[in-house]
Parts: C-alpha cells; sequence; structure tokens
C-alpha cells in the first residue's frame, strides 16, 4: 500500500449541520475532506492551537496512556474509504511490536497532533475522495461530479477561495 504524507488544512464548518470537516492536505495540493463531529474538531483545534484544558480531555488520556505503557506512535493512517465512511489506524511501537489500533480518522488525527506524529493517507483513499482545486472552481466535469457524487454537500458548502496554492499550510506541531 502506497501511503501519501498529509498535513492539517484546516478545520471547516458545515453550514448545513452541526458536523464539521477536516480538510487533509499533500504535497501535491490535493485536499482530503473528511466530515467529523463538533467534540473532535474542537479536540484537534485545541491541540493545534497549543490550547490548555483543566483536565484531559479523551485524547489527551490516550496520548498519556500511549507515553506512560512505554509505546510509541509511529504515524496514523487514513487506511480506508468504504461505503463513504473512512477508516483509519493508529499504528504504534510497543516494545519493539508492531501495533495497529482501529480508530476513527477524527480521532486518529486528535491524537496524532498530541504526539506529533506523521499523519499519512493511503494512495487509493487519495485517488477516491481528493479534491484538486481548479483555479476556476465553477468548471467541474461530469467525470468529477460522479467521482465525488458521495461528497456532493461538501463540495457545494466548501468554500475555498481563501486557500492560497503559494502559502504554507499549518503544521501539526505548530
Amino acid at each position: 500500500m502506497e501511503l501519501v504524507e498529509v498535513t492539517i488544512d484546516s478545520i471547516r464548518v458545515s453550514l448545513v449541520s452541526h458536523h464539521r470537516i477536516v480538510v487533509l492536505k499533500d504535497p501535491e495540493d490535493r485536499y482530503l475532506p473528511i466530515w467529523i463531529g463538533p467534540f473532535e474538531a474542537d479536540a484537534i483545534t485545541i491541540a493545534l492551537q497549543g490550547g490548555d484544558v483543566a483536565r484531559p480531555l479523551t485524547h489527551d488520556l490516550m496520548r498519556n496512556i500511549i507515553s506512560e505503557t512505554g509505546a510509541s506512535a509511529q504515524h496514523i493512517l487514513v487506511s480506508e474509504l468504504r461505503d463513504d465512511i473512512f477508516y483509519a489506524r493508529i499504528v504504534l511501537d510497543v516494545e519493539g511490536r508492531h501495533v495497529e489500533v482501529d480508530s476513527r480518522p477524527s480521532d486518529a488525527i486528535a491524537l496524532a497532533v498530541r504526539l506529533k506524529c506523521p499523519i499519512y493517507v493511503s494512495d487509493s483513499v487519495m485517488e477516491k475522495a481528493s479534491i484538486v482545486p481548479s483555479s476556476s472552481m465553477e468548471t467541474v466535469t461530469a467525470e468529477e461530479v460522479e467521482k465525488f457524487s458521495a461528497f456532493a454537500d461538501l463540495i457545494e458548502d466548501l468554500d475555498l477561495s481563501d486557500l492560497d496554492p503559494g502559502e504554507e499550510s499549518p503544521k501539526a506541531d505548530e
């Protein structure tokens, strides 16, 4: 399986529901939007902004368990897209043993930000679900509409006008 390293480009708010969208970006300027819940969006945002909370949140607890048991996170992987649902794996080294833990992408991303470990997406997922902004977002081919039919609402509501192809995206450890 070919892996593509991504960074967190942004967290967007859906205008039609209470859901949020985490947008991952690869070096080829492909954007992968993943619907996530508001609590997971807040957990990712708090960690990206270096915010402090009075007591550990769930993802802080997970980070603490990993570090206190001597394990280390190698990376997280958005591994599959099946029936319009993304799947992820948290890849750990536990005393020299390779361990992969099933996870929702939102939880894996929130944990990756806290552990400062890389985020990868399988190339097959990027091929199926990524968006490549064109200079004119109004020109979408019939093939692109069919390819992204599962994301029709997202694409219609997603405002990419503030994306600057020459601008550096924020890194998880900033």
